[in-house]
């Protein structure tokens, strides 16, 4: 429920598209959370865990993502004439939702948490182990799903009210790629286990 980087950055996106584009980025973002509980509980996650490099480069492909559509934005607000046009051009639905998935599963801190946290809740003797970390990362999928929804939805009303006048329309869109562009600079600047 807390913000983390997803809810920032689905915040960064709400400001910048409409409630259906928002609503599939929130799915892709989800999507791609689950592909990360899939990893760790097929092992592949240990990687990520025990491997600095590939942690790295994860770490800085997910981190230029976000800059880059952090840029993007800006460049378009900064290109409108009244601001109007960045709020509710670029991304279409499925390009939100291929963004959203993209930042969704590239998040290394996520393995890390998965990794770290759902093999604590496996109980020996029943289920497989791997099937139970799947049911519990679907759970965690879900509960962030309705969360990171009602963050995002809350922020395309506060856009909404911002939009009523051009200047309010770009600050919207400006707060959004910087937003984006500070979380990839901030996921750049973070230590291998940070």
């Amino acid at each position: 429920m807390i913000p983390g980087p997803s809810v920032l950055f689905i915040v960064g996106r709400a400001l910048a598209v409409g409630r259906r584009e928002l609503l599939l980025t929130v799915a892709g973002n989800a999507t791609g959370e689950y592909l990360q509980v899939v990893a760790v509980a097929l092992g592949l996650g240990l990687l990520l865990e025990r491997s600095a490099m590939a942690f790295t480069v994860v770490k800085l492909l997910g981190a230029s993502y976000l800059i880059f559509l952090g840029l993007r934005t800006l460049r378009r607000s900064r290109s409108s004439q009244l601001g109007l046009s960045a709020l509710h051009g670029g991304a279409t639905g499925a390009a939100g939702f291929h963004q959203g998935l993209f930042v969704g599963g590239s998040n290394p801190k996520t393995t890390v948490f998965f990794v770290a946290i759902l093999p604590q809740f496996v109980q020996r003797g029943g289920l497989s182990p791997i099937l139970q970390m799947l049911v519990l990362g679907l759970i965690w999928t879900g509960i962030a799903l309705v969360s990171d929804s009602a963050w995002g939805l809350a922020a395309v009303r506060t856009k909404s009210w911002l939009v009523r006048s051009p200047r309010g329309a770009e600050m919207a869109s400006t707060v959004s790629g910087v937003v984006m562009v500070a979380l990839g600079v901030g996921l750049a600047a973070t230590g291998s286990r940070g």
